[in-house]
């Protein structure tokens, strides 16, 4: 892999990859395999796999940031301050990533190589045709130009290279992955799946469905990955390899091709617009660390910087052509934000199973699939949610507001308490043209770059739909036998989730669409859009594994278009 920080003399390359992330990650190795060279460009620093994760092995007294959350909140504000407590460089400083909100949104930003690939949750799921039919069916939105069937092969090539630990369910709204044996669930999610699936026949537990290698396979110990450690440490990095993210499974093959050439501190400010071949012809970038302006040309651009990144750059990316922003003939460049609803669900406490435990730290926990507006199932709203969450036994911090001293007070904190369990739900969110971004070129940032403004919130259908998530995790989990079962419902500002899907959707007609069914811009065919913001709808369930193969399927499109071309 070339680290390329100087001037080249040669700035034209095969393919450009804007973005590091799970789709970038994915387009850059597809592309170098297929005998591209390719320039990949990251504005974040560089974080090298292994060595990088300078905060992954260490004990919680040896953090760099063991500090009250108050004094990080006004630094990292836009970041989880449970990220930004254990490893905060993975972050942009609130300063540098402000943005505007008409209405509540957070917009978190990670600034290196890898994006959020590397903190990301895991969970890993399919859409169903369910999910691609919905739309049309309901007269929603547009149509998804694709249905389950296109992309099933794609899913199926990813998941055997990420590496998906799962459990088959044989479910039609959530279709079963090429999956490595699934992780154990603990004694009380034992009990309560037993008692909710004959309490309320349809509704099913199972365990999570997450890129973490219960085993690792050949396809991964080529790659210099090994199974889980069970550390429950993600979030800091996993020098490992034991879960999915760019550094430890999709650049190692693309570096290995010698075609990948990395570009960090890359700024993309335009993707540059030939008229006379109705065709992009590479991007201007600025230098995040010098403010210099450098240009680069390709056959080909994947656009994958994240979703609201990525739409933001078509609306800067103006020319005679597109005065709008690129391929905004549609006007829809910009609409259709979403995101998943969440916060809500029901705790509770389980009074037996006083003489078991657990070993290790699984880092995963429970899924219930959708059962609502299924089959026989109508509700006074659309589509669905899911319930994540898991259980086990309190430790010793049960024990804080305890009034003894002395040997009882220590005897006692050798005992763990009752074993409890969470239900989350995460509900699906419509697409609707009023929820959007903006750019406010009144405010450029310290790049030069218009700030980015949000006008988004939940609607009426998903407010409907949290009753529902809030009532039925309730009853769940009394009807399983719980105590002191408690709902909560803490509300749901789009971007919490950090699942920001839409504003460049994917449809079959260019005038209420952005991209096409193979992802590529309607009238720039050279430039494809492969993370969230081609989404047509959101479903219900984590989007990652979905853009991952989306990207891979683009990548192999694209390469037999351009190879045609050269015919």
């Amino acid at each position: 892999m070339n680290l390329n920080i100087d001037a080249v003399k040669d700035m034209t390359y095969d393919a450009i990859v804007i973005g590091s992330g799970v789709s970038g990650g994915w387009a850059a190795k597809e592309l170098t395999e297929k005998g591209l060279r390719v320039l990949m460009l990251e504005r974040g620093r560089p974080l090298e796999h292994v060595t990088g994760y300078t905060e992954a092995l260490k004990a919680p007294w040896e953090m760099p940031e063991n500090v009250r959350l108050g004094d990080l909140a006004p630094k990292y504000s836009q970041t989880p301050l449970g990220s930004a407590l254990t490893v905060p460089t993975y972050w942009m400083p609130g300063q540098e990533t402000s943005y505007r909100q008409d209405k509540p949104f957070r917009w978190l930003r990670p600034s290196i190589v890898g994006g959020k690939s590397i903190m990301w949750g895991r969970q890993s799921y399919r859409f169903s045709d369910i999910d691609f039919e919905a739309n049309a069916k309901e007269g929603i939105g547009v149509d998804w130009p694709i249905r389950y069937k296109d992309i099933a092969p794609w899913y199926s090539y990813v998941e055997k290279i990420a590496g998906i630990s799962g459990e088959k369910l044989g479910l039609p709204q959530l279709p079963d992955s090429e999956f490595l044996p699934p992780m154990d669930m603990y004694l009380v999610e034992k009990e309560v799946r037993k008692r909710i699936e004959k309490n309320f026949p349809g509704r099913i537990m199972t365990i999570g469905r997450t890129a973490n290698l219960s085993e690792a396979q050949k396809v991964h110990v080529e790659t210099g990955r090994t199974a889980c450690q069970y550390r429950n440490q993600c979030i800091r990095g996993c020098p490992y390899g034991g879960y999915f993210s760019t550094q430890s499974c999709t650049l190692p093959p693309a570096v290995k091709t010698g075609r990948l050439t990395l570009r960090p501190h890359s700024v993309v400010t335009e993707i540059m617009y030939d008229s006379k071949k109705q065709r992009a012809s590479g991007v201007r970038i600025k230098d995040a660390e010098t403010l210099e302006n450098r240009e680069y040309f390709a056959k080909l651009i994947f656009v994958c910087a994240s979703a609201m990144a990525s739409t933001a750059l078509l609306m800067n990316s103006v020319s005679d052509r597109f005065p709008n922003g690129m391929g905004n003939d549609s006007g829809q460049l910009g609409h259709n934000l979403m995101d998943h609803h969440f916060r809500i669900g029901a705790t509770g406490q389980w009074e037996g199973g006083q003489d078991r435990y657990y070993y290790g730290r699984r880092a995963n926990g429970i899924y219930i699939p959708r059962y609502r507006n299924i089959g026989a199932d109508k509700r006074d709203y659309l589509r669905g949610f899911g319930y994540q969450g898991g259980g086990g036994r309190q430790g010793w911090q049960h024990h804080v507001a305890e009034l003894s001293f002395g040997p009882s007070l220590k005897e006692e904190l050798t005992k763990p308490g009752l074993w409890n369990m969470g239900l989350t739900g995460f509900g699906e969110q419509l697409p609707e043209f009023k929820n959007r971004m903006y750019l406010d070129k009144s405010k450029p940032d310290k790049w030069g770059m218009p700030m980015l403004a949000f006008d988004a919130e939940i609607g009426e259908n998903e407010k409907k739909m949290r009753v529902d998530m809030i009532n039925d995790a309730q009853e769940m989990l009394e009807k399983a036998g719980l105590i002191n079962v408690k709902p909560y419902d803490q509300g749901s500002v789009l971007g919490q989730a950090v699942h920001e899907m839409g504003t460049a959707r994917m449809g079959r007609d260019p005038k209420t669409s952005v991209l096409n069914g193979n992802n590529q811009i309607h009238a720039v065919k050279n430039v494809f859009v492969t993370d969230g913001a081609c989404m047509t709808s959101s479903a219900c369930v984590n989007p990652s594994l979905t853009y991952m193969a989306l990207s891979a399927r683009a990548a192999d499109f694209a390469v037999r278009e351009l190879k045609a071309l050269r015919m």
